[in-house]
């Protein structure tokens, strides 16, 4: 199939976890879709930020959405720009070097002529449904690589000590060389996102994914990215997010899939492709 993208439905849902505000963000605009997931501390850790980590990525999603139209600009100048820009923002009233300081992992995908270009910076995933042939499902591995590396073993006496540590030490790695980039107060982290691009004609959907959203896939294994991809043509992101809320419901402790949160901010974004005369249906 060829041609260029004459219209686009997109389909939003995001859901928070249990006990917090949604420190998720997503939106929609002609030709683009945008999503960040703010990295969440416990709501009494010290993050030198009066503001929080939902304001910080509310404030800069809506700066990306809002820039992202303008596609003279690349995907990492412009995350750079947000970056620098929200820091300017609250640099007056906040610590903006505290390790802790609020940050948001950031997908934005965005239509330029007949070519899907992308941006997945940190742990989000950026799932391309294609007309033939299998889905990409696209991430930055630096945060699984670094926490897998920080990880204490368990089962050691030396364990409850080193758990205590290990958060101390991941934020130390945060935005750091060795470690993980993700968007916070430094704009050179939007220079270490994963990027690329893929012809329009050949994807039927492309969807972002918090990594709350996610985990049905890459921590639960209850589905294969396919399998995920159909469950979103089927049910929406809602009902993906239903799935997801289902498995945790079925492990209320986390004891069959240790995880840091049991219910987290789920969000998603379905970008379906319509092309030609099919657009006129939209």
């Amino acid at each position: 199939m060829t041609g260029i993208i004459a219209g686009m439905r997109v389909l939003l849902a995001s859901e928070p976890g249990a006990g917090r505000p949604n420190e998720d963000f997503a939106a929609a605009v002609p030709g683009a879709v945008v999503l960040l997931d703010g990295a969440g501390y416990v709501p009494d850790a010290a993050t030198g930020c009066v503001h929080g980590v939902a304001w910080y990525a509310r404030t800069l999603g809506g700066l990306l959405a809002a820039g992202a139209g303008d596609d003279r600009v690349p995907l990492p100048d412009l995350v750079s720009r947000g970056i620098e820009q929200v820091s300017r923002m609250h640099a007056g009233t906040c610590d903006l070097r505290h390790p802790a300081t609020p940050s948001a992992t950031v997908i934005i995908a965005r239509q330029r002529g007949g070519t899907l270009e992308y941006l997945v910076l940190c742990d989000s995933v950026l799932l391309l449904l294609r007309r033939a042939g299998e889905p990409s499902a696209i991430t930055d591995t630096q945060l699984a690589e670094t926490t897998t590396r920080l990880r204490p073993a368990a089962g050691t006496p030396e364990y409850d000590a080193a758990w205590r540590a290990y958060g101390q030490r991941l934020d130390a790695a945060r935005n750091q060389p060795g470690g993980f980039w993700l968007a916070a107060a430094n704009p050179d982290a939007a220079a270490h996102a994963v990027t690329g691009s893929e012809p329009l004609a050949a994807l039927s959907a492309v969807a972002l994914l918090s990594d709350g959203a996610s985990r049905l896939a890459d921590r639960f294994h209850l589905a294969t990215w396919a399998e995920l991809g159909a469950i979103l043509i089927a049910g929406g992101p809602a009902g993906l997010i239903q799935r997801v809320r289902a498995a945790e419901a079925a492990d209320p402790q986390g004891e069959r899939w240790p995880r840091g949160k049991i219910h987290d901010d789920a969000t998603v974004v379905l970008w379906r492709m319509t092309t030609g005369p099919e657009a006129a249906d939209y």
